[in-house]
């Protein structure tokens, strides 16, 4: 099972979640209790660093470490959470995106993506002017403050896919160098991997 990994980092006691967003945080306790089942998950308000609407994964994952760094540190926890919604431009078009970042006191740092949706073009022009993504979802769709409901993701996908699974997917992806600290504490990977 999992208990051989997380013995070698220590018990963790306390989980902090750089987020007030009740989706975040029902996202991350879903997690969390299957791998520390008596953790103590602390809500903190953070500030990411970065835009409201991140527009690169690179924005994204500064936002998501810099929560998680802040948030622990915050409270003392034993790890932060960090959690960043925004959009990136592929060669295929605009996609939503999440990424989640993991640290512990060490300042080992996991990270993880919760899946990519190619967006509609009015949704694409909205967001690339500057405007939020939730009232520009809402205008879409004809809906009122989606944000605090299905969200983008859900709307898009008839709730096939709900965003707090995004980021849960996200968050568990984030976890597996903590669970397997052997594997990826062992050196190597000195081979870069940008072309």
């Amino acid at each position: 099972g999992m208990t051989r990994a997380q013995d070698n980092q220590g018990p963790v006691g306390q989980v902090a979640v750089g987020s007030t967003n009740p989706v975040k945080l029902a996202a991350a306790e879903s997690v969390l209790r299957q791998v520390y089942p008596d953790v103590l998950i602390t809500a903190v308000a953070v500030d990411s660093g970065v835009p409201a609407m991140p527009m690169s994964d690179e924005d994204m994952v500064q936002g998501a470490l810099t929560r998680a760094r802040l948030a622990r540190a915050a409270v003392d926890a034993d790890l932060g959470v960090g959690l960043e919604g925004g959009a990136h431009c592929t060669p295929w078009g605009w996609v939503l995106s999440g990424w989640v970042a993991v640290v512990d006191r060490q300042g080992v740092r996991g990270l993880g993506s919760g899946g990519r949706i190619l967006i509609p073009p009015a949704l694409a022009d909205a967001i690339s002017r500057g405007e939020e993504l939730g009232p520009a979802m809402d205008r879409l769709a004809g809906l009122v403050d989606t944000r605090r409901g299905p969200g983008a993701v859900g709307i898009l996908t008839n709730e096939l896919v709900r965003r707090d699974e995004a980021f849960s997917i996200g968050l568990a992806f984030a976890l597996a160098r903590f669970l397997h600290p052997e594997w990826y504490d062992t050196g190597g990977g000195s081979v870069p991997c940008a072309p």
